[in-house]
């Protein structure tokens, strides 16, 4: 077969030519080879077309893990458009916010799913330019995915489409929540998107014959780049979970003889902890990835030794760098993976931009596959690359002798909710327009099971009175739950330098 362009559509077309036969997508209803997700792709792509999306045109996704996500993530790109993946957390507001700054044309939303409609609940009158909403089946037949496909009978035009499409077109944007408070798309072209994943999956030694469990959601760079993009350029089998079960995992694992199963440390620390693991076969399993949180070396220990995995890895990186960042390899001891992040992939260059004689200081990724930059804001841009092209992560650490990365701190306040980014600024945003706050700050502690998670400090106006049920649901209507603060410190005044910025550290001696 002759060498495709690098670009998504390209790889869909090599990986098919090469695995044409081979299970590529495994869903409990589904079951598609490589070249059965081509075929849906083009018709899906074709359907695209055909609703009036042009080239460069953005499309969200606001769904779950259902095969439904794959198709029509790669049928965007087909189609020569832009992914905009959507948190399936996000309330219909903060939906509505994204669909508007990327005037989306076209939304696949997800139908009714955990109880909620929120596609139904979007503000269709803020979103003038949002012309299509297709509904992705979930948890009844409300869906209008077969009537979308059925438009999609001119497979030619799809085709030019993707021929047309470059390396260095934009494939994706996906919104990190900013440290102003308002999230940030990230801009990446299809080749940062291929050549990144292509990175983590050498590390991880990915072939063919790997079945891929993916916990990650597909809305998150993990689960989209890491795993939809990882298998598509290996070849391997993807097996998306809708959420996270551990029984329904550990039934996955053996009887679809899963080998590779990413995510979060919480989710091996609940497997291995689980009383029924003796009751099922998790023999099949070579390798996992972890981070976003700190690792204890003993989980790393446990997962090789009780649960059998050959490659344990941890691994850093950020949205602005494609997802990636530094990785451990496969014959880096277990101290080393649990208290470093490893050392750079993807052509990542790394350095640590430390004052004085300090060890610690900023972390600086530089490289092919740093982000193109953020949707419509040129300044916010250019505080994050230098004219060096360095980016500046943020983060603080220290590389030790053999140039492994450890995380130390943040610069930002940001901490990682269940495997999610939360940045305080966002919560604080909200709680200024709760009645009767005259100001409140937020922080991340401690949590066995999510890892952190949020905790706000209160000041309540002189006149009036609040209690922490009251805070919490506020914040529960406005933002995702996984930013949503657990607990709540009701306190006189909030201490502050003489610059007037809340001195976060001080908050975490109030009990």
């Amino acid at each position: 077969m002759e060498s495709q362009p690098r670009t998504i559509p390209g790889e869909l077309n090599r990986v098919t030519g090469e695995f044409s036969d081979h299970e590529a997508l495994v869903t409990d209803d589904r079951t598609l080879t490589y070249a059965d997700l081509r075929a849906e792709v083009r018709q899906a792509a074709a359907a695209i077309v055909d609703l009036g999306v042009n080239a460069g045109d953005r499309v969200a996704i606001w769904s779950p893990n259902t095969w439904h996500w794959v198709v029509a993530c790669l049928a965007v790109q087909y189609a020569g458009a832009v992914v905009v993946p959507l948190n399936t957390r996000y309330t219909a507001s903060e939906a509505t916010d994204i669909l508007a700054r990327t005037a989306a044309p076209l939304l696949i939303g997800m139908g009714r799913f955990l109880g909620t409609d929120k596609t139904a609940e979007l503000d269709r009158a803020a979103l003038p330019a949002l012309r299509h909403v297709v509904r992705v089946p979930i948890e009844d037949d409300d869906g209008t995915w077969d009537e979308f496909i059925a438009r999609g009978t001119d497979l030619d035009t799809a085709d030019a489409r993707a021929a047309a499409v470059t390396p260095d077109d934009v494939s994706d944007i996906l919104f990190t929540s900013g440290t102003t408070g308002r999230s940030k798309g990230v801009l990446s072209a299809h080749r940062q998107s291929l050549d990144a994943p292509a990175a983590w999956a050498a590390c991880g030694q990915l072939t063919s014959t790997d079945r891929y469990l993916c916990i990650n959601p597909f809305f998150h760079n993990f689960g989209f780049k890491a795993g939809i993009l990882a298998c598509l350029q290996t070849g391997a089998t993807l097996i998306p979970q809708l959420t996270f079960d551990p029984e329904k995992a550990m039934r996955a694992v053996q009887d679809q003889r899963i080998t590779v199963l990413p995510g979060p440390p919480t989710i091996y620390q609940t497997l291995l902890d689980h009383p029924k693991r003796a009751d099922y076969d998790l023999t099949s399993l070579r390798f996992a990835v972890t981070g976003a949180a700190v690792v204890p070396v003993v989980l790393i220990e446990r997962m090789q030794d009780e649960l059998d995995i050959d490659i344990v890895l941890t691994a850093y990186g950020l949205t602005e760098a494609t997802g990636f960042g530094t990785m451990c390899r496969a014959d880096d001891d277990a101290v080393t993976v649990a208290t470093t992040c490893g050392r750079p992939i993807a052509g990542f260059e790394l350095k640590i931009d430390a004052v004085g004689d300090a060890e610690a200081g900023e972390v600086l990724l530089r490289g092919p596959n740093v982000m193109l930059g953020y949707l419509d804001d040129p300044d916010a841009t250019a505080a994050a690359v230098d004219s060096d092209g360095w980016l500046h992560t943020g983060d603080v650490g220290v590389l030790d002798a053999a140039g492994n990365l450890s995380i130390t701190d943040r610069l930002k306040d940001m901490y990682i909710c269940g495997g999610f980014n939360v940045y305080p600024a966002e919560i604080e945003q909200v709680l200024a327009r709760l009645d009767g706050v005259a100001d409140s700050a937020v922080i991340g502690v401690p949590d066995e099971r999510l890892g952190e998670v949020g905790k706000a400090f209160v000041v309540v106006k002189a006149d009036r009175h609040l209690d922490e049920k009251t805070v919490i649901d506020y914040t529960r209507e406005h933002l995702a739950n996984f930013k949503t603060p657990r607990s709540v410190v009701f306190v006189d005044v909030l201490p502050r330098n003489p610059g007037g910025k809340v001195v976060k550290p001080l908050l975490r001696e109030i009990r």
